[in-house]
């Protein structure tokens, strides 16, 4: 079982930035894949960047490209997704997950935290 935690969310002006971070426990295996996905009101939940546990490569959607940087730290068990130039757009609840490649699909993720809102003001 692995529990995720997401923390750093909150309400920012357009062209802002928030550091969300998602501490990891349980067993956390080196081919996990760790994603951030976030659904907005009345919208489906979708991707928006996903690490590699072990080798750390990254992969983002493209509406996050360039403005959105996902990390992870090995030794800390924790996983952060850097927003800058936020939009509002972006405002939904962002969600933390550990599962398995593809990478995109929230079906391959079995472990969730429990979101934290994303508010971006005009």
């Amino acid at each position: 079982q692995v529990q995720l935690v997401e923390s750093g969310g909150g309400l920012v002006q357009a062209g802002g930035s928030l550091r969300l971070s998602c501490a990891a426990s349980g067993r956390i295996f080196s081919s996990y894949v760790m994603g951030w996905f976030r659904q907005a009101p009345g919208k489906e939940r979708e991707f928006v960047a996903a690490i590699t546990w072990s080798g750390g490569s990254t992969y983002y959607a493209d509406s996050v490209k360039g403005r959105f940087t996902i990390s992870r730290d090995y030794a800390k068990n924790t996983g952060y997704l850097q927003m800058n130039s936020l939009k509002p757009e972006d405002t939904a609840i962002y969600y933390c997950a550990a599962g398995f490649s593809p990478y995109s699909d929230s079906g391959r993720y079995p472990y969730w935290g429990q979101g934290t809102q994303v508010t971006v003001s005009s």
